[in-house]
């Protein structure tokens, strides 16, 4: 038995490449492994007669668990192959004298009887590595809608294998599906597109977290199917999953409002979403108004342009008139409203939001002016 583990230990540094790549220290067990293989045969053959038992794999138990965690079940599989040709090739000198057919037959049989049992051992260890990964999914997406974002989310993320950037975080309403095939998909989606996908159903909500995509609408396209019925909302990309929960407060904020815009697109950016949310009581939204349309106009002409603009319904010469300039001053003016704040007054949607921009900057304005004087 020991010349025949050393044969096989041989065989496997010629032909296997990812046995060379192994620590000497692994290939020292995977080497007692095959040995005690070799044993465990010699011991079942001895015994086997018309109705042998099932050949037991309790000889893999020689390996630390930190190996069997990274050698496959295809490597697995590699080792038992080479162990065979050992065997094989020495049938003659190891079996009696006319019983060289019996033992092939009894190595066939053997081999045959280990790689189901090792197949069946890696699947159920494959099904509580599903479970485990499925139970630390939850975690993430639920710390990242929580905001709860610190070193265990990181170290869950790592135990995922995440590394992907930027990040993204789409969220809608859930399929009538089960939600647990509705995850599988969409995490098998993402291993074929090679983008990192987590997901999560909470109640009625469906949140997928995107990493790794050339861009937002990159991102969406790849799983907006995905989703049930209604509006789909795509939270800010931002540069890791540390940042995502910002991404995700959007999003969820962004489908929260978005029945107060019916004939948005599907999806729909949480940015488009600003005006919605601010009505909502969504805090980012204001102070995101406020800072992309008030302040860059505060002290300026063109916050008096854009109020009567507005206050005389987008009417180019009645605000010419109440300003007392030329509508060609206005024009110019709604002109570099628009390269200030990206918003154009003269767009229906854009107007809007500019209003909602506008008075809340008022608003705040006038909170800090009352906390001065008290």
């Amino acid at each position: 038995m020991g010349s025949l583990g050393t044969a096989a230990m041989a065989r496997m540094e010629d032909q296997l490449p990812w046995f060379r790549a192994l620590s000497a220290e692994d290939r020292s067990w995977v080497g007692l492994v095959a040995q005690a293989g070799i044993a465990a045969f010699v011991e079942w053959f001895s015994i086997a007669g018309e109705d042998p038992p099932t050949p037991s794999i309790e000889f893999f138990g020689t390996a630390p668990r930190e190996l069997k965690r990274s050698i496959s079940l295809q490597q697995t599989v590699d080792i038992v192959r080479i162990v065979v040709e050992v065997v094989e090739a020495q049938a003659h000198e190891l079996a009696a004298p006319g019983g060289e057919d019996q033992l092939q037959q009894a190595m066939l049989r053997y081999t045959r009887d280990v790689a189901f049992a090792a197949a069946h051992v890696y699947a159920r260890e494959a099904e509580a590595r599903g479970s485990w990964d499925a139970r630390l999914e939850a975690l993430i997406v639920d710390a990242l809608v929580r905001g709860e974002v610190d070193d265990g989310l990181h170290s869950w993320a790592a135990a995922l294998g995440w590394t992907s950037s930027p990040v993204v975080v789409i969220a809608g309403h859930a399929p009538d599906d089960d939600p647990r095939a509705v995850i599988d998909g969409l995490r098998e989606k993402g291993r074929r597109i090679g983008m990192d996908l987590l997901a999560g159903v909470q109640a009625d909500r469906l949140i997928v977290i995107v990493g790794g995509a050339e861009s937002v609408n990159d991102a969406a396209k790849q799983v907006v199917h995905r989703f049930g019925m209604g509006p789909i909302v795509i939270g800010p990309e931002v540069p890791d999953l540390h940042a995502a929960a910002r991404s995700a407060r959007a999003a969820l904020a962004g489908l929260k409002a978005s029945s107060g815009w019916p004939d948005a697109p599907r999806p729909v950016h949480a940015e488009d979403l600003l005006a919605e949310r601010a009505l909502d009581g969504d805090d980012d939204a204001r102070q995101q108004l406020i800072e992309n349309v008030y302040l860059p106009l505060a002290g300026t002409p063109l916050l008096d342009t854009l109020a009567t603009y507005l206050e005389q319904g987008t009417s180019l010469e009645a605000t010419a008139r109440l300003l007392f300039v030329h509508p060609n001053t206005v024009r110019y003016r709604l002109k570099k409203i628009t390269e200030l704040t990206g918003y154009q007054p003269t767009e229906g949607r854009s107007a809007f939001t500019l209003q909602v921009g506008l008075i809340l900057g008022r608003l705040a304005e006038s909170a800090e002016m009352w906390r001065a004087l008290t």
